[in-house]
Formats: structure tokens, sequence, C-alpha cells
């Protein structure tokens, strides 16, 4: 005998047909409880296991959802995941995780590995490098439930669960105007995502509201790492008029400001201040401690999978407009822009 054991082998052994016996194992109602004992029997003892890929094959469900993350080195994404998998271990889902590396060939391979595995849904945060989105309209053309969370594109027309970073950029850069700061540079990050296009928007509109002059030269482009923000930062210092705060796009960059600040012997907050953008775990820790933006996490992961399953309940449903839930940024201050 194999040593897999197969529906074949215990009706070889009943001398009965592999129908009866898959009916047998299914609870099927048109066989007697008598000979569904004799199968369950025979079954355990030929040490049989259910062949879990075919049944799902059979049933087009394999109750396994794929969720494509930029980074698991970044506590944000861990802790969105968290958020997912209390929901879909709840619905019965299982969560496979692909690190797209920030990359966006990378990114393309997780959507084929995915749709290979025959994944029930896509659950998706954009790699930084990502600026061709075929590769998602070809899983929602195979009608493959996607529901993007943090990093979305909106001209997809794909369900979406963001923060509202607008606003996120606004509370930030306001409190450190009133934390007596005038020259407040940002540090941003790849613009072509929409995330952060929105927070150098809400940066701007802070400015203006509080009769600064928006400075071009205060704005500085990065790559959301702490070498993005090291670097930023030598490059503001050398301007004529250097700032005396920045708002960096997310909490690594910040990172990279503070360590860049120390090895100068800035003092922080006295002579510049610093707010980031995630409340990742290490902010509270570091000294001083950081100050930012906190996106919940869990909150965004639980309510994407919301979504997913709702999505799936109406699949091949054309009628249902794409949904895009945003939530509310919560300020975190520490003592990196306690100034007062």
């Amino acid at each position: 005998m194999s040593l897999t054991v197969t529906i074949a082998d215990i009706a070889k052994k009943l001398n009965t047909t592999s129908a009866t016996v898959s009916r047998a194992l299914n609870n099927h109602p048109a066989i007697s409880e008598k000979t569904r004992k004799k199968v369950l029997k025979i079954a355990e003892k030929l040490n049989y296991r259910r062949n879990n890929v075919a049944s799902s094959l059979r049933l087009s469900k394999t109750g396994i959802i794929g969720v494509i993350i930029p980074s698991a080195e970044i506590n944000f994404f861990g802790s969105v995941v968290h958020g997912i998998e209390s929901i879909a271990n709840m619905n019965g889902y299982n969560v496979l995780i692909y690190q797209s590396n920030e990359s966006m060939e990378h990114e393309k391979k997780g959507i084929e590995t995915l749709l290979n595995a025959r994944v029930d849904g896509i659950m998706v945060s954009m790699a930084k490098e990502t600026i061709d989105y075929s590769h998602f309209l070809e899983a929602k053309n195979a009608k493959v439930p996607i529901v993007f969370f943090d990093r979305a594109n909106d001209e997809l027309q794909i369900d979406s669960v963001v923060i509202n970073d607008y606003k996120g950029a606004y509370i930030a850069t306001q409190h450190l105007i009133d934390q007596g700061y005038k020259h407040i540079a940002h540090i941003s990050g790849p613009l072509h995502i929409s995330i952060f296009k929105a927070r150098l928007e809400g940066y701007r509109a802070a400015l203006k509201t509080n009769g600064l002059k928006y400075n071009k030269t205060f704005v500085v482009p990065g790559d959301v790492s702490i070498e993005s923000g090291r670097n930023s930062l030598r490059r503001l210092l050398k301007l004529a008029q250097p700032p005396d705060a920045v708002f960096a796009v997310e909490d690594f960059t910040a990172l990279g400001v503070i360590k860049e600040l120390k090895e100068q012997n800035i003092c922080i907050p006295g002579d510049f201040g610093v707010i980031g953008f995630a409340n990742e775990h290490f902010g509270e820790h570091i000294t001083p401690s950081l100050s930012t933006i906190d996106q919940q996490t869990v909150n965004m992961g639980k309510e994407a999978f919301n979504l997913m399953l709702n999505l799936i309940k109406n699949k091949g449903n054309k009628n249902n407009k794409p949904q895009k839930i945003t939530l509310e940024p919560v300020p975190v201050f520490r003592d990196s822009t306690d100034r007062l």
C-alpha cells in the first residue's frame, strides 16, 4: 500500500466505490449511519488524512488570504497583520504573508505566487518602488478580491483602509508651531505614493494657516529610511537659514534625524524639534522619546479584513462600488518636541 492513503484505498478495503467512501467521509445524508461508521473505522485504521488541497480546489475555496507587506522589519506592518489575523482566525481563514522588500518586482512576484496558490483574497500595502499597477489589475480581472491598506491608489477602484494622512500631517506640523518652532522642514517619502503626498499637503496647509511662508528648500525628498533622515538633515543644516524643526514622513526617517542631530551636538528639543509618523515601538524607548502620529494599526488590519470578507461574500457582483475607510490619526506627543 502507498504511504499516502487515498479514498480509493479505503474503498478497496471495503469492497465499495470511492464515491460512497467520499460521501461517508463528508456525512452525506444518502449514506447510512452503519456504512459511515464502517468507513470511518477503516479510515482511522489506515491512518487516512484528508487532502485539504484537493478539497479546496473542488470547492474553489482555500481558506487562505494572502497579505503582501513592504517590510517585516517595520513594526507598523506587523501590527496591521496582527489586526488582520485576529479577524481572519475568527472567520476560519489562515493568512499567508509575502514580503515585497519595497520592490515592485518582488511585489509582482508576490501577486503571481498568491494567485497560483489560489488564495481566496489578497491584501496589499504597496511597495514604495511601485509605479506600474498592472499586476493589481490582473488579479482584479481574475475576480480575486483585493484590499489595499495604508498605501493605496484610488484610481485603481480597489477597496482600501487608510489613515487621514493629510490631517495627521497637519496635526504634527501644528504641534511644532505651538511649541514655538518657526522654521519647520519636511522630509517626505516618494510622492507618487498618495499617503506621502497627502502628508506633504497637510504640512503645507498648517504653515499657511499659521501665516508661515512655505519654503520649497525646506522640503527634502526621502526614501523612508534611517539613512534618508540623516542625509536629509545634513542637507538642511547646510542652508543659509537652516530649519529649527523637522516633520518627518515616518518614524524611521525621524530616527535618522535624531541620530544626526545628536552626532552634531544639537540639543533636542531645545534647539531642534522632531516629530515622526506611525508610532513605531522604538519611539517611546529612544532618548529623547519621539513625538509621532499613531495610525491605529490593529484597527486598520481589522477594518481591512472586514472589507475582504464583504468582497468574498459578494464575489462576482459587479454593482458594488469600491469602499474606502479613512481612520482618524491619533497624536502622541513626547520629549522630542516638548519645548515649552
